[in-house]
């Protein structure tokens, strides 16, 4: 079995009994399905439940799969009003099991992985778990970055030209071929980065449905998940980013970012783009939004970049899931996406 699926068991619970308060081994590590970056495992052990987040091995893009900044950011969150996992331990010794990890709570809840939310018991409950997904949201980007700890989590200021700068190079370098599409879209955002507005917060980078976990009865979020790509940043950015996955195609398929494309959405009691952008501007107290065809077609571009670096990581044996490779296929699409939304009206 490849080493991104595996963990030395004995190693792992020598380190941890010797480096964390009331670890127990021995211990069992079972890897969760999906899951394209940071390799994720279960760990049952004699003192309890744990989830363990790692870098891949294998050779790494520049500030890719910081799982250091994973922990730092939900030990930072364990007193705001945004629900995390607690942060236990963090290894930055890549001699333990091969790579940098920590090891945080096990939070017993639902995760769902369509949009659509067929699990729910009516549309007054879909309405409600949308109406969580955007109070958590607007929770995330009103922490008290002083209060957390968290004012040199990221360079404040300029922030989407420092990401197309970031997400144009991590695209070249994982780049295997040539998308004119995606040519043209880089192209055309290029030319479109809106002046800096002055709004910093804290931002997820990769806010969506199944980076959430759910009580039991789903009435509501108990662990927003996956904090890798979180950083100082642009607020609107997580708000377009979720709004552009619910545009993306319906799929029945885990770790797969399905939307609601085709899907009437109102009639299962999901609410429309414009009531969800509506209510979070209420929540955060500003009137409108402007700007915002560039910052859903700047998601469809920063996914793109995403996915073809999931593809490359693939291609070179160092992807967390055998499903890697097919990540390339999304690359087109989505840049066709954005250069579609880039060519329409506000």
């Amino acid at each position: 079995m490849s080493e991104v699926n595996t963990l030395n068991e004995k190693v792992l619970a020598a380190y941890l009994e010797a480096n964390m308060d009331g670890f127990k081994g021995p211990l069992t590590a079972t890897k969760f399905q999906g899951g394209q970056s940071n390799p994720t495992f279960k760990i049952d052990a004699a003192s309890g439940s744990y989830v363990l987040r790692r870098q891949p091995p294998g050779k790494l893009l520049k500030s890719a799969h910081a799982v250091d900044r994973e922990y730092r950011v939900i030990s930072a969150l364990a007193n705001t009003d945004v629900p995390v996992a607690q942060a236990h331990h963090l290894c930055e010794d890549p001699e333990i099991i091969g790579s940098m990890f920590y090891l945080m709570e096990f939070c017993d809840g639902n995760i769902h992985w369509a949009s659509k939310l067929d699990s729910a018991s009516s549309n007054q409950e879909r309405a409600h778990m949308y109406d969580e997904m955007n109070r958590v949201l607007a929770a995330i980007h009103s922490v008290d970055l002083e209060k957390a700890g968290l004012m040199d989590f990221g360079r404040p200021g300029n922030y989407y030209q420092r990401q197309f700068d970031r997400w144009s190079s991590q695209y070249r370098a994982s780049e295997m071929d040539q998308i004119p599409e995606m040519d043209q879209l880089i192209t055309w955002l290029s030319g479109q980065i809106p002046e800096d507005d002055g709004k910093v917060s804290l931002v997820h980078g990769d806010y969506r449905l199944d980076n959430l976990m759910y009580s039991k009865d789903d009435q509501q979020i108990i662990a927003v998940l996956d904090w890798e790509l979180s950083t100082l940043g642009h607020p609107y950015a997580d708000l377009a980013y979720q709004c552009m996955g619910l545009r993306l195609p319906v799929r029945d398929i885990k770790n797969v970012m399905s939307g609601l494309e085709g899907i009437d959405a109102q009639a299962l009691g999901i609410p429309s783009e414009q009531e969800y952008v509506a209510k979070y501007c209420q929540r955060m107290g500003i009137d409108k939004i402007d700007n915002w065809n560039f910052y859903l077609a700047f998601s469809c571009f920063r996914l793109a970049a995403i996915t073809q670096g999931v593809a490359k990581r693939g291609a070179d044996g160092n992807a967390s899931s055998q499903a890697a490779l097919s990540y390339g296929a999304m690359v087109k699409p989505l840049a066709v996406m954005g250069l579609d939304i880039s060519q329409t009206k506000d």
